[in-house]
């Protein structure tokens, strides 16, 4: 679990006794390469931390699959919509390797928010990191050429290439694949 334990403390200076609270709560999962473990229109009342493997969430738009972001070890993944509504979401998680992740239920979560003020703020602060990143995103999606927002990609996820199906990643990058391969070969 050194992984979820690195990330976690270094989004705060979360106490021993607090992360034995959820390391008693985690449920260990492995799953294959290309498992749906979030569907999309379903109720997901998990939320789900990677220790090893990437997935990816992805939506579907006029049948084609679209993907919005990528989580990798360390990372947190969930539905939104089922974690902050308890409604199902419109987005759905795929692991892209084999992957090792821990689930902890977002009720007990949202319990244990009362009770340890440093798991609440833990939660807080990924929350606002996760958000700059999604902002980020945008934002560059907006102003930047799709060969710098390729660069970008390369630079703050160096392994990401060799991990994930090219055609993810024009997705993601909001370009064809066709272009995403001329931007590679100019390498």
């Amino acid at each position: 679990m050194d992984n979820i334990i690195r990330k976690i403390k270094s989004y705060y200076p979360i106490s021993e006794g607090s992360l034995d609270v959820l390391k008693y709560h985690f449920k260990q999962h492995s799953f294959p390469a290309k498992t749906i473990i979030i569907q999309a229109n379903h109720l997901d009342k998990q939320i789900y931390f990677i220790e090893k493997g990437i997935t990816r969430s992805y939506i579907l738009h006029n049948g084609k699959e679209i993907t919005t972001w990528f989580s990798m070890e360390g990372d947190v993944t969930c539905g939104s919509w089922d974690l902050y509504h308890n409604k199902a979401g419109f987005e759905y998680v795929e692991t892209l390797e084999e992957t090792l992740v821990y689930s902890i239920a977002i009720e007990v979560l949202n319990s244990l928010y009362k009770s340890y003020i440093d798991i609440a703020n833990w939660m807080r602060v990924l929350q606002q990191e996760n958000f700059l990143k999604l902002q980020d995103t945008h934002i560059s999606r907006l102003i930047l050429s799709a060969q710098e927002r390729y660069e970008k990609l390369a630079q703050e996820y160096p392994d990401i290439f060799s991990r994930v199906n090219l055609g993810h990643i024009s997705t993601f990058l909001g370009i064809t694949q066709q272009s995403l391969s001329r931007i590679r070969a100019s390498y």
